[in-house]
């Protein structure tokens, strides 16, 4: 039987996310146990919080070095909001963190004023509308609809191929990213109605389908 395994860090909405496989008849379990999660046909990396806090967290248990070893051995992953922003090379804030290293690119602070000078909210919270890039198992039969963003911070890829699908908040945010058996989601799939439970649900069957494959 596929299961999907929530990595708990100290860091990240279980509650939410748990619920949602729930309703989507996906078996889970959430360990920060990496014994546990090893046992796991795909794994889900939520995140909450500050990109320091969370990658001394993740180095710290050993989580950081489990998950690269995951990917590399080829077990889908799903980052979601900070999850995804780990995923890459570095943040700016609260100086600069290197992160897991399995996408390329760098994570910065909206500039929160406009190119005209005009001052605008940071954080970026609310539902704003998706543009699609590339055709990926992801996002297959989802429509371009709103979905749910909680972020002060955004990434800047190292490489635009990764990005799949993309929203606009002054500037273009990454809102989708993939490559391989890596995925992300800045916005919370969790929170953002039927259009986040089809990407869940894809990235269901793309564990399950390598289950079965």
């Amino acid at each position: 039987m596929t299961m999907i395994g929530i990595i708990d860090y100290g860091m990240g909405n279980l509650y939410s996310v748990s619920k949602a496989l729930e309703r989507l008849g996906c078996p889970y379990m959430v360990s920060g146990d990496k014994e546990v999660l090893a046992q796991a046909r795909g794994l889900i990396l939520p995140g909450v919080g500050s990109f320091r806090d969370a990658m001394h967290s993740l180095n710290e248990t050993g989580l950081a070095d489990f998950i690269r070893e995951a990917v590399q051995g080829g077990t889908p992953l799903l980052g979601i909001c900070l999850g995804m922003q780990l995923l890459f090379d570095e943040s700016e804030e609260n100086g600069p963190t290197k992160g897991l290293g399995l996408l390329h690119g760098r994570v910065v602070r909206f500039p929160g004023v406009t190119k005209t000078g005009e001052p605008y909210k940071v954080p970026h919270m609310g539902w704003n509308r998706l543009r699609f890039h590339r055709p990926s198992p992801l996002l297959d039969g989802v429509e371009e609809r709103h979905v749910y963003f909680v972020h002060s911070y955004y990434v800047i890829p190292g490489d635009e191929d990764v990005v799949l699908a993309s929203s606009e908040y002054d500037v273009d945010v990454p809102a989708v990213v993939g490559r391989g058996c890596v995925f992300g989601t800045q916005f919370h799939p969790e929170k953002s109605g039927a259009v986040g439970m089809s990407i869940l649900n894809n990235y269901v069957g793309i564990v399950t389908g390598r289950g079965n494959g």
